[in-house]
């Protein structure tokens, strides 16, 4: 079964948008070697999973977009959760609507040699607390920290 990986800018206090949903604040920490690490992860998805407001953002700019990320953004297939989004122009994408949970258990059986990637924006990220496991940390030299965590046993892994 393929996992599931959570790839996003998050603040120290839990954000990962302010309230005007600017996301200027990432370019804060912005290096070289942190933008590399970021291309390897990115490259290495199965998928991408995103809401549809991501996908409209995305869809009107990676179709057109060059650069190292332009690549994996358009080839790697997208899958977009929504109740209301009912067709998609941008290649490699479908929608899938219902139960989020249900969808993504779905998507990690059939991709076992792949991992979804969640990016998100606007909201608190988590709600409640997890039990979560760090695994590495990366300091890039733009002052960006990645930290990688995997969920504990028994947290809804």
């Amino acid at each position: 079964m393929a996992s599931l990986v959570l790839k996003m800018s998050v603040s120290l206090d839990g954000f990962v948008a302010p309230l005007d949903g600017s996301s200027d604040w990432v370019a804060a920490g912005r290096s070289e070697d942190g933008a590399s690490w970021t291309l390897e992860t990115l490259s290495n998805a199965g998928a991408h999973l995103i809401g549809a407001t991501t996908y409209a953002g995305w869809a009107g700019f990676w179709p057109g977009a060059a650069g190292p990320f332009a690549k994996p953004m358009n080839q790697i297939p997208k899958v977009v959760f929504s109740g209301s989004l009912t067709s998609a122009d941008w290649p490699e994408t479908t929608i899938a609507g219902g139960d989020l949970t249900a969808a993504i258990t779905r998507l990690k059986h059939e991709r076992p040699d792949g991992y979804p990637v969640v990016p998100g924006a606007g909201k608190r990220l988590f709600t409640a607390p997890l039990t979560l496991e760090p695994t590495s940390t990366t300091v890039f030299s733009g002052g960006a920290v990645a930290h990688v965590f995997v969920a504990a046993s028994g947290s809804g892994r």
